[in-house]
């Protein structure tokens, strides 16, 4: 950033009231140099120092969003190379293709995926996030694009090397933010002026970091900064240097030209499925705003999206599941009452294995602040006076009969302090890794 927070919060008017979302000016000040928050929330800030903050204050990567209400997409707003600096921003949008090409079974089929293709991991939804439209013909781009929108509810891109299918797509649907794809050094002035018309996003696209840049300084010249840009490359190596420099030039050098987000497009890269994945697989990290895919299939997506999910998480603070009892194979009063940490990963595992294990069984998630079992154990948070409290508050042993907790092997050693905690509960060792659950518990039962 060009200025620190305590240089911009000089400059604000130091109120703390709030008005901005954000309960001091300082706070604000924070996060204005890391892209979560715009000048033109505070109302009270004067016009001088909006004016001398304007450019300041901004991210190294503009924000940009596409499409409006809940199914908004944002991007940009990154302030660092990598993720153990701070966190990133802005998870990666994974966009579906559409084009005229493709008959109305695959067009459906598409839709369908982008509606039903969804997950629900540590709390968080994982879906697509756009569709991508693609005609040169204004009548089928038109078509297309207002039966994606009415099919799916998602943002747009709208994609086409003709301005005037561009314009007859995306004005009935201009209040919905779509992205016009794309500005060339053949059609800046006319795109720009498109763009600035019906007050939407515009991606850029170069013949490397140079041309791509050109385009750009004569969008901002024209007034606009909604602002994707593609640096044109469709072989993987040299997309990703590019995509390397541009975001090294945005953040190291703040070179305005290339301070935008990137779209990517492994569709265009190769016709078999598994490398496409993979090509979206390098670009989430390194540093796509946007990856375009030719389709959606369940074995494709589900890891791009957790693997986007892992990626775009705040290092310093670990992945926590919601605390509380599960239930797995319609337990009953005969069934144990199982004990983990609320760390994403061993939730993740330890539920898995008693879901296949078929045996009816509960567990109890701990609260231990986002850390591993053993790890909790080490800083006192997986305890047996933290555990004992939690199952007793938590009504799970009403619907019991036979009382019986077990915990992971390898804390054995708290066995006996829960027993205190617990009166008349069988404290029961387990093994000490989730994947030799499923013959304990039929053992047990």
């Amino acid at each position: 950033m060009g200025v620190s927070p305590i240089e911009i919060f000089k400059k604000l008017p130091k109120t703390n009231c709030g008005d901005c979302g954000v309960p001091t000016c300082m706070a604000f000040a924070v996060q204005l140099t890391q892209g979560k928050a715009e000048l033109s929330q505070c109302p009270h800030v004067d016009s001088a120092a909006a004016e001398e903050l304007s450019a300041s204050s901004q991210p190294p990567v503009l924000p940009v969003t596409i499409g409006s209400g809940d199914s908004a997409f944002k991007s940009g707003g990154e302030t660092i190379l990598f993720r153990h600096e701070k966190t990133f921003v802005s998870p990666t949008g994974v966009a579906v293709l559409l084009t005229d090409a493709m008959d109305a079974a695959a067009v459906d089929a598409r839709i369908k995926a982008a509606n039903e293709l969804k997950y629900e991991r540590v709390g968080v939804a994982l879906h697509c996030d756009l569709v991508a439209v693609k005609s040169d013909d204004a009548d089928k781009l038109a078509a297309l694009a207002k039966k994606a929108d009415e099919g799916t509810g998602l943002p747009l891109i709208l994609v086409s090397g003709n301005l005037d299918a561009l314009k007859k797509a995306a004005e009935p649907l201009k209040a919905k933010q779509p992205l016009l794809y794309a500005a060339t050094a053949d059609n800046v002035d006319a795109m720009a002026a498109l763009a600035k018309e019906l007050d939407v996003p515009v991606a850029a696209k170069g013949d490397g970091l140079g041309g791509v840049a050109a385009v750009t300084e004569k969008l901002a010249a024209a007034g606009l900064k909604k602002i994707f840009i593609d640096a044109g490359a469709r072989q993987i190596k040299q997309a990703l240097k590019d995509q390397i420099q541009i975001r090294r030039q945005a953040i190291k050098k703040t070179f305005r030209p290339l301070g935008y987000p990137i779209i990517t497009f492994p569709c265009e890269m190769t016709d078999d499925p598994l490398k496409e994945a993979l090509y979206a697989s390098i670009f989430i990290p390194k540093y796509a705003g946007i990856v375009v895919l030719s389709d959606l299939k369940a074995e494709y997506l589900f890891p791009l999206l957790v693997e986007r999910m892992n990626i775009y998480t705040d290092p310093q603070r670990p992945m926590a599941t919601e605390p509380g009892v599960y239930d797995f194979n319609n337990p009953d009063e005969n069934s144990p009452l199982l004990v983990t940490s609320n760390f994403s990963l061993t939730y993740f595992i330890v539920s898995g294995e008693l879901e296949t294990s078929r045996s009816p069984a509960r567990l109890i998630v701990v609260d231990t602040e986002g850390l591993s079992v053993l790890t909790g154990w080490a800083a006192g948070k997986f305890a047996a006076d933290l555990i004992g409290p939690a199952i007793l508050k938590s009504g799970v042993a009403d619907k019991m009969g036979k009382k019986r907790l077990v915990i992971p092997g390898m804390v054995a050693s708290i066995s006996g302090e829960l027993e205190e905690e617990l009166p008349g509960w069988e404290i029961i060792i387990g093994p000490r890794e989730a994947a030799h659950l499923a013959g304990f518990l039929k053992d047990l039962s």
